[in-house]
């Protein structure tokens, strides 16, 4: 036997300590994390929920049984005749085919203008843009009641009152959106954009080819934000509209109210039955949100 098949004399120091480590889990300290930050999150969902399920299996009770006492989450006859007095008392069919037309443009609209104006505003170096930035921030100072006045005289001067077109083009232009696009914008390298300019692409180039599928994200999310917030709007349909046949929904569900006594099955039927769209869109568009490689196309 040569000296290298001889059999080579085993630590009894080392295999002791070897023998007494043992494996740490991988996932036990990520566990111990998340069980306390799911934790509060089912907690906050479940404050949050609780009064929308309340809400929602209300709208099931007959008008007798939502005031009874002790007041009951679970209806004891449920009924759909609240949903159904809601939809014949008011035209709803002609309310959502207006407020979708509103809605639909409105977002098309926001969506595009602002996300010329955040990657004007991210990826030009001007002292003006700056200026220009500034203003459109300030005007989130102000309260939405303070700007109705002088909104109305400015629409009715141009002949768009009682019309689709007053209550979408005020709305294009959000402060929200072009601050959401700008700091997206900011994050993406400026390396990407010098590097497709070396290769002979154009502004436009860039911005349609490089900048727009890389905001997607925040295209959907500014899309679901602006789709409910004129979905839910009230107070400029209800300055700009006369004609009951170009009313929208919250107008429509205001029609139900009478002067003098409130149905409330009837209003919580109608209620739930403009919420309908907004779960629906949510539930579409949610899986969509998601964050973008904004380093993709660039070498390391």
């Amino acid at each position: 036997m040569t000296t290298t098949d001889m059999p080579r004399p085993v630590d009894a120091g080392s295999g002791r300590g070897v023998s007494k480590k043992r494996p740490r889990a991988a996932g036990s300290g990520g566990l111990r994390r998340a069980v306390p930050a799911t934790t509060l999150l089912w907690i906050l969902a479940c404050l949050y929920g609780l009064p929308v399920l309340w809400f929602i299996l209300s709208s099931l009770k007959p008008a007798s049984d939502l005031f009874s006492y002790p007041l009951t989450l679970v209806p004891h006859n449920p009924t759909l005749s609240g949903y159904l007095t809601a939809w014949r008392s008011a035209n709803f069919s002609q309310y959502f085919v207006n407020t979708a037309i509103v809605c639909v443009i409105t977002t098309i609209l926001t969506v595009g203008v602002s996300c010329c104006t955040g990657y004007a505003l991210a990826k030009y170096d001007n002292k003006w843009l700056k200026v220009f930035f500034i203003c459109i921030l300030a005007t989130t100072m102000l309260p939405s009641e303070v700007m109705l006045a002088p909104e109305f005289l400015v629409v009715r001067n141009l002949g768009l009152y009682n019309s689709f077109a007053g209550i979408i083009l005020p709305a294009v232009l959000t402060a929200t959106g072009c601050f959401m696009f700008r700091q997206f914008f900011l994050t993406v390298p400026d390396e990407l954009v010098e590097a497709a300019r070396i290769d002979g692409a154009r502004e436009l180039s860039i911005f349609l080819r490089i900048m727009v599928p890389l905001s997607r994200p925040i295209m959907l999310t500014l899309a679901i934000l602006s789709f409910q917030w004129r979905w839910n709007d009230y107070i400029w349909p209800l300055l700009m509209l006369n004609d009951p046949n170009k009313f929208t929904v919250q107008i429509g569900i205001q029609s139900i109210v009478g002067a003098q006594n409130i149905n409330w099955s009837v209003l919580l039927g109608a209620s739930v039955i403009s919420m309908i769209p907004l779960i629906v869109i949510f539930l579409v568009f949610q899986r969509y949100v998601m964050g973008a490689d904004i380093n993709a196309g660039l070498k390391d």
